[in-house]
């Protein structure tokens, strides 16, 4: 997705896996994704911020749980500095009018006819076949190395002596006697921002703004997700 088409993209939830059939009878593995609907907070320019995106906002913050900055983002609030600013000439950027919200994002593109205050709505992906979908994995906490990589460990019989699980050797001799960084080894496993590429809409529930995506989507039941439009060919 070029800066110069228009952005194809919404935030969400992840409802949980279920599976549905096609229009030929072949059961098809899908992730329910609640999506939108989004208001638009912002959009960047070209001019003014040195790129094109879209800010966009998921689920409604109560305002007893905002702190003032997050109000005064999406809605006008008076202060002294707007006061001093509208003063002297400059002009406010436009606001949502809308309430703060929980999960915010900026998807890279041109906005299209979208504007501070639109909303973007399941609807944009009618037509769309593929998307990329990006959240948090779920934490494994900190992992053996056959866990968090894949080893396949020692093995079980000639000598191996309580040791099955272990990585193996990792040193580089005398020289240059020391670690490369990046070495497979135990550490945090999990809890990192993960991409799926190119899944395919099976669906699209406008009523329920629900979206229906063949496979799996990363994190835990419940967790925020971004929704876009693949640019993988």
């Amino acid at each position: 997705m070029s800066a110069s088409n228009p952005v194809v993209g919404i935030l969400g939830r992840k409802v949980g896996m279920t599976q549905v059939y096609d229009d030929s009878g072949v059961v098809v593995p899908v992730t329910v994704v609640q999506a939108g609907p989004c208001d638009v907070l912002q959009v960047r320019t070209q001019d003014k911020d040195g790129y094109e995106a879209v800010q966009i906002g998921y689920l409604d913050k109560p305002r007893r749980l905002a702190s003032r900055s997050e109000r005064g983002h999406v809605a006008k609030l008076d202060s002294k500095r707007s006061k001093a600013r509208t003063a002297a000439g400059v002009e406010a950027a436009p606001k949502a009018s809308c309430e703060p919200k929980r999960f915010v994002r900026e998807i890279r593109g041109g906005a299209g006819d979208l504007a501070p205050g639109s909303k973007v709505t399941v609807d944009a992906f009618a037509e769309i076949k593929s998307v990329d979908i990006i959240a948090t994995s779920k934490g494994r906490g900190f992992s053996g190395a056959m866990k968090r990589h894949n080893f396949s460990g020692q093995r079980a019989t000639h000598g191996v002596k309580k040791c099955h699980r272990h990585l193996g050797g990792t040193g580089c001799s005398a020289y240059p006697s020391r670690l490369f960084k990046g070495i497979r080894m135990p550490g945090q496993y999990g809890n990192a921002r993960t991409t799926v590429r190119n899944q395919k809409i099976v669906r699209v529930d406008a009523d329920n703004n629900l979206l229906l995506v063949r496979g799996s989507v990363p994190g835990p039941n419940g967790g925020f997700v971004v929704v876009k439009q693949t640019n993988k060919l």
